[in-house]
């Protein structure tokens, strides 16, 4: 009787060790997937993902739906295995998106600081394309001569007597001037013109050269106001969805024809889509949901097309204007540029 409890003991032992170890041991590698979808031309919290004020809203229907990588971390070996098999989800060197070294804060504030980005050149390259006015709007005001003076969201009207027309205007204004020298800087807060005289201090990468202590940026001109309603969503590859939706909502007509389109690509304010991370798990996203067609940025083509989920047509993209292209196409059921 004593053999064969110990025999037993003994074959179960190995069993239970691997399942403790399997549970409690994590391994240094994360999971990217499918993460969640957003229609631009919807709603998220009772408020429009892409909220357009002070000026009239062309009526929108359908999905342009902006797509998002999920990164699962802190992984034991049966999660990370279950991830493996799933054929959904790929697992990564947690060093690749969490660098040793770097506070886990830190970069969560960058990928926070890259969809900020995101937004403000979505909106300029949208008012560019429609060929809507724009102003130089202060993005941030940082430590420096300006904090307590000046605030985000403030239209600078001029420097110095100098009009200011585009965010370089403000460079070049202050930049052009030695440390100590005062700068009459008119700004619009509201609807309220105000003046300021505002001391120099010393540039810190260049002490030679003024410093203000503020980050310049192009908005819609007031009243008209755009703000994005998504919170806690990471890094700059929004940008291209959210540019068509507000060209959308600012132009007659609906780009999509009330189609599900969904995509991805980040975009500068001349209206350029860049490449993105983790096509493969956007497109399953996409597809997850009822999406029909996938917007892809030009140098992602490659990638994408060898793991093109079933049912999913891509199309190749490039700018905002080929973008707006393609989907009257689509609207209108004419043949698109795909991956091919």
């Amino acid at each position: 009787m004593n053999r064969r409890i110990m025999t037993l003991v003994a074959a179960i032992l190995p069993v239970l060790l691997l399942g403790v170890i399997g549970t409690v041991v994590t391994v240094p590698y994360v999971a990217l997937g499918p993460g969640p979808t957003f229609n631009t031309l919807g709603e998220v919290g009772g408020k429009q993902v892409v909220d357009v004020q002070g000026t009239a809203v062309d009526p929108t229907t359908g999905h342009l739906n902006m797509t998002t990588v999920s990164v699962r971390d802190g992984l034991n070996l049966f999660e990370a295995f279950g991830f493996w098999v799933s054929g959904e989800h790929g697992l990564v060197p947690r060093a690749e998106v969490y660098p040793p070294g770097v506070p886990r804060e830190e970069i969560d504030k960058s990928n926070q600081q890259d969809f900020k980005d995101s937004e403000g050149n979505a909106e300029v390259a949208a008012l560019h394309f429609l060929n809507l006015p724009t102003v130089v709007l202060l993005r941030k005001v940082g430590d420096g001569p300006a904090k307590g003076i000046l605030e985000p969201g403030d239209e600078l009207v001029s420097i110095n007597g100098a009009p200011v027309a585009a965010p370089k205007d403000v460079v070049t204004a202050v930049s052009s001037q030695p440390p100590g020298s005062q700068l009459t800087v008119v700004y619009r807060r509201g609807a309220s013109e105000q003046t300021a005289n505002i001391v120099l201090a010393a540039r810190p990468d260049d002490p030679t050269k003024g410093y203000l202590g503020i980050t310049p940026g192009e908005g819609a001109r007031p009243p008209m106001q755009v703000t994005f309603n998504l919170a806690d969503i990471g890094g700059p590859s929004a940008g291209l969805m959210f540019s068509l939706a507000l060209v959308d909502k600012l132009s007659p007509g609906e780009l999509d024809g009330g189609k599900f389109v969904a995509g991805t690509g980040t975009i500068d304010q001349d209206g350029k889509v860049g490449p993105i991370g983790g096509i493969q798990y956007k497109m399953i996203a996409a597809r997850d949901v009822g999406a029909e067609t996938f917007l892809v940025p030009a140098a992602n083509c490659n990638e994408a097309k060898q793991r093109t989920p079933e049912g999913l047509r891509l199309v190749k993209v490039e700018n905002l204007t080929g973008a707006v292209h393609a989907l009257e196409d689509i609207e209108a059921g004419r043949e698109t540029v795909g991956c091919d």
